[in-house]
């Protein structure tokens, strides 16, 4: 048996020893990851809960734009916004069934475009639906908010 065999090759146990540890990192590490990323999607839902700060010129001004693009590119509606259903009260639960006063579960910038187009489109002709337009796991997931003016 060579002399120095003990610092040539380790033991099974310190090599188990060493795997474990190195796991340990990795789980560590992808903990950590997990968690800033949960942490930043509360931050993202928490902003877009939250009224966007634009004044009402601003916001006509950005609608009047994506209907403007829309338009050039022969579109007779657009996709104008997608939120997570935890910007409902009631999850999307009302606009997926359809029902009367859906607009009421709407929060912080679903509510404004609401809004927006309750007060400067829906007079000059718009219409918008809210729609579920993903069931993950068979549940209502995101929400497409879509501006229409065609027939």
């Amino acid at each position: 048996m060579p002399e120095d065999i003990d610092s040539l090759l380790p033991t099974a146990k310190e090599i188990q020893r060493q795997a474990a540890l190195k796991e340990a990192e990795k789980a560590d590490q992808y903990a950590r990851t997990a968690a800033a990323a949960e942490a930043e999607k509360r931050a993202l839902l928490e902003k877009l809960g939250k009224p966007s700060g634009l004044t009402e010129d601003e916001k006509v001004k950005l609608a009047s734009s994506v209907i403007q693009r829309a338009v050039r590119n022969g579109l007779t509606e657009v996709q104008v916004y997608r939120f997570p259903n935890v910007l409902c009260t009631d999850r999307g639960r009302a606009i997926n069934q359809m029902e009367p006063g859906w607009e009421k579960t709407l929060t912080g910038i679903p509510k404004e475009i609401f809004q927006l187009w309750n007060d400067y489109l829906k007079p000059r002709g718009y219409r918008i639906s809210y729609q579920v337009i993903d069931f993950p796991g068979g549940l209502p997931g995101d929400i497409g908010v879509t501006i229409h003016w065609g027939e």
